[in-house]
């Protein structure tokens, strides 16, 4: 889907300059324990499938609309695994916009669809060993990746 009206809109006002964006990033894995990653055209590295909540949206409803966007998979958010954001979540993209995410990374179970790997949202989708992750561009610890987690959500401090 690309970019909101509600974010072109405050784009067309403060251009490049830094936003805090609230948003949200799942951790889905196929019957192989396996992480799903994509790989977003023009772009080196993967990432998790993720998205910026919308306004009017819950952060589950936000993480399910982008699953089914960039993949073609319905799921359902399970839990929350843990929240992040700070300096450390800042990104600047390709255009020279300017973010600070704060991301709630879900875990989800896939409920139905179809896997399409290039799609308008994605280039390439493909599941990973949590054992051998590939280039990511987002700075999460390593915690959310690992199939043995606690049940309780992790935060920075």
């Amino acid at each position: 889907m690309g970019m909101s009206d509600y974010y072109q809109k405050l784009r067309e006002n403060i251009g490049n300059q830094l936003i805090f964006m609230p948003a949200v990033a799942g951790i889905i894995r196929n019957e192989r324990g396996e992480i799903l990653f994509g790989r977003k055209h023009n772009e080196e590295n993967w990432g998790l499938i993720a998205g910026a909540i919308e306004l009017g949206e819950t952060p589950a409803q936000a993480m399910a609309r982008e699953v089914e966007e960039e993949t073609g998979l319905v799921v359902e958010p399970r839990r929350i695994i843990g929240v992040y954001g700070g300096e450390e979540h800042r990104f600047i993209y390709s255009n020279g916009h300017q973010v600070e995410y704060i991301t709630i990374v879900f875990e989800c179970m896939i409920t139905g669809g179809q896997l399409i790997p290039d799609n308008e949202e994605m280039k390439e989708l493909h599941y990973f060993s949590e054992y051998k992750l590939p280039p990511i561009a987002n700075n999460y610890p390593e915690y959310i990746f690992s199939s043995s987690q606690v049940e309780r959500a992790h935060f920075e401090r």
